[in-house]
């Protein structure tokens, strides 16, 4: 018997206008200048949970148990400060930790492993730092040096307000915004 077709997911904040446009620029910026693309197969976004795969033939159910989830305290601000970098090759706009988001990102991690049985909230157990990234895995390691240099000291603030996650589904090519809770 064939094993029933899964899709993949993943949990997302997604930036308002201009926020949004700003980021998806980076992106730009960084495939022409950096000759990395990969970030542009997804909306600007901070990941609340990392891509999981779910069948097809459940996405109903999915949909169903993740608007069961509760946050009593939107909406919020999200502040954008700057770049940084994680080595060897991902430069992200920097998101400012706050007590908030990080409340959100735990209590959405634990309905998600408690409601649907899915473990792997982050990536590889290093706990939630959120991000927005506009270049990573096709960066070369001999660019990042220029790219550091590039974007270290280049100021971007802004802030948006939150008031629900998006679930994201992949198309094949790209991850779409697939449904609004």
């Amino acid at each position: 018997m064939a094993k029933p077709e899964q899709n993949l997911y993943f949990l997302a904040l997604i930036p308002d206008e201009p926020v949004r446009s700003e980021v998806m620029a980076f992106k730009e910026e960084v495939k022409e200048k950096f000759n990395s693309k990969g970030a542009l197969r997804s909306p600007p976004h901070i990941t609340l949970h990392m891509p999981f795969k779910w069948r097809a033939d459940r996405e109903d159910q999915l949909i169903e148990k993740l608007s069961l989830f509760q946050f009593d305290q939107y909406p919020f601000q999200v502040t954008l400060n700057g770049f940084d970098f994680f080595e060897p090759r991902v430069v992200f706009v920097d998101v400012d930790k706050s007590a908030i988001l990080t409340k959100l990102q735990k209590e959405l991690s634990d309905f998600v492993r408690r409601e649907l049985k899915l473990f792997n909230a982050d990536y590889k157990d290093r706990g939630f730092h959120p991000h927005m990234t506009i270049g990573f895995r096709d960066l070369k390691k001999a660019v990042f040096p220029e790219v550091k240099s590039h974007y270290h000291n280049q100021s971007y603030q802004r802030q948006f307000e939150v008031s629900g996650y998006c679930l994201l589904k992949h198309n094949g090519e790209r991850w779409e915004e697939f449904r609004w809770f």
